[in-house]
């Protein structure tokens, strides 16, 4: 929670002094802030015995797991949601650092995204295929928070617009289940 509420401040400064950080910069404050490696420790909560006190060491070691997992939560996101938190007066997004530090038009940035996003699932099932330290039922819970993310933000921004792009899904899962 400090290392997320440091990182916020980074933004707030950025975005008063209308600052737009290089990649390497927003990626360093932005892969905390999408608030995905703390997600994924608060989602061990309750599971039980199986979690250790190795199982957060290996969280807390900012694993490539964990990276691969943050990035496609931020780039996805941004992808989809920057133009209306631009409109909001949000800090840049990693489209608006990648345009300006390349050169780039909005669809070359998210076409770059793109391939970082594929890269970094290939990371992760590379990873759910080599045994560690941590037992397979925690790298599930941060496998399907991962999927969850590419639910919420493969389009469109599901949510900031939940009552809208998520309402089917949440539907279809809980009223309208397949039956068994």
């Amino acid at each position: 929670m400090k290392n997320i509420v440091k990182n916020y401040f980074f933004e707030a400064k950025w975005c008063h002094q209308n600052y737009i950080p290089t990649m390497d910069e927003y990626m360093t404050v932005a892969l905390v802030t999408s608030a995905y490696p703390m997600l994924s420790t608060t989602s061990f909560v309750g599971m039980g015995d199986i979690v250790t006190k190795e199982s957060f060491e290996w969280l807390f070691s900012n694993p490539r797991f964990i990276r691969a997992s943050s990035v496609v939560c931020r780039l996805m996101d941004d992808m989809v949601s920057h133009e209306f938190e631009q409109s909001r007066g949000h800090v840049a997004s990693s489209v608006e650092c990648y345009m300006k530090q390349h050169g780039a038009t909005e669809e070359e940035a998210c076409n770059e995204f793109r391939k970082q996003v594929s890269n970094a699932w290939k990371d992760i099932n590379e990873d759910c295929l080599r045994p560690t330290v941590l037992p397979m039922p925690l790298l599930m819970r941060i496998l399907n928070l991962t999927r969850v993310i590419d639910v919420i933000y493969k389009y469109e921004d599901g949510y900031t617009h939940s009552a809208v792009v998520l309402k089917d899904f949440v539907a279809s899962l809980l009223i309208n289940p397949v039956p068994i």
